[in-house]
C-alpha cells in the first residue's frame, strides 16, 4: 500500500492554493459553475490559480458541463492540466475531449449509490485517466455533485478500486479522524477532500496539519 496522494478542493484563492501546496497538497480542485454545492469561484480566477500552481501540482478544473462543446469551453478560459467531470457523459464526448485535448487528463466521479456504480465505474473505466469516488447524487432534481461532506459506502469503493486498472481519488466526507480507516479499507490512489479541512468555509491551517499528519501515521507510526 502506497502513501496516496492529497487533493484539496474548493481552492477560493492564490493564498489557499499556496497553503495546501505548503502542507502537501499533489493537487488542488477549482470549482466551476454547479448545480448546487461549496467552492465556486468565477472561470477567471479559477485561471489565475492554476496559472500560478507550481509545475509538480495537478489543478483540477470541476466543470458539471456535459456536452464536448461546452467543457472545451469551460477548459479554454480556465486552462487547468485536468478536467474532474462531476457528472456523466457519453462515450463520444470523452472520445472528442481526448482527440481535442489530448494533453490533458480526464478524471470522472462516480457518484458512489449503490452497487450498480461498480458497472458505472468499469464502463466508464476506457475513456479516462482516474475515477474519483464521491457522495453526490446526480439523480435528484437538483443534482447534488459533490462538496456534500458525507461518507458514502465505503464497501462498495473498495470494490470499484480492486475491479478497476486506472488510479482511484477517495472523497466524501474525509478529515484526520476517519483518514485511517478510509486509508485501509479502500486503498486509494488519492484522497480529495474539502469541507475536511474548512472553518466557515475557509482553509484550515490547524486542520490541514492534522490531516497530513494523520495520513502520514498510517504509514510510518508503528
Amino acid at each position: 500500500m502506497m502513501i496516496p496522494r492529497v487533493k484539496i478542493c474548493c481552492i477560493s484563492s492564490l493564498e489557499e492554493a499556496r497553503l495546501a501546496v505548503r502542507y502537501g497538497a499533489s493537487a488542488l480542485g477549482l470549482v466551476g459553475k454547479m448545480p448546487s454545492g461549496p467552492g465556486v469561484i468565477e472561470d477567471s480566477l479559477i485561471k489565475t490559480i492554476a496559472d500560478h500552481i507550481p509545475p509538480a501540482v495537478a489543478s483540477f478544473l470541476l466543470t458539471s458541463e456535459v456536452r464536448a462543446e461546452s467543457i472545451l469551453e469551460h477548459h479554454y478560459l480556465t486552462h487547468t492540466n485536468t478536467l474532474q467531470l462531476v457528472d456523466y457523459l457519453n462515450v463520444e464526448t470523452y472520445e472528442q475531449l481526448h482527440g481535442e485535448l489530448p494533453w490533458i487528463k480526464l478524471v470522472q466521479v462516480i457518484h458512489v449509490i449503490d452497487e450498480e456504480d461498480i458497472r458505472r465505474a468499469k464502463m466508464v473505466e476506457p475513456y479516462v485517466d482516474a475515477l474519483l469516488l464521491d457522495s453526490g447524487n446526480p439523480n435528484l432534481k437538483v443534482k447534488v455533485l459533490g462538496g456534500t461532506g458525507n461518507i458514502h459506502n465505503w464497501t462498495i469503493s473498495r470494490k470499484i478500486r480492486d475491479e478497476v486498472n486506472i488510479p482511484v481519488f477517495l472523497a466524501g466526507g474525509l478529515h484526520a479522524g476517519n483518514v485511517r480507516e478510509a486509508i485501509e479499507t479502500v486503498e486509494p490512489y488519492g484522497l480529495d477532500l474539502c469541507s475536511g479541512v474548512r472553518t466557515n468555509g475557509k482553509l484550515d491551517e490547524e486542520k490541514l496539519e492534522a490531516f497530513f499528519s494523520a495520513v502520514y501515521g498510517v504509514f510510518f507510526d508503528k
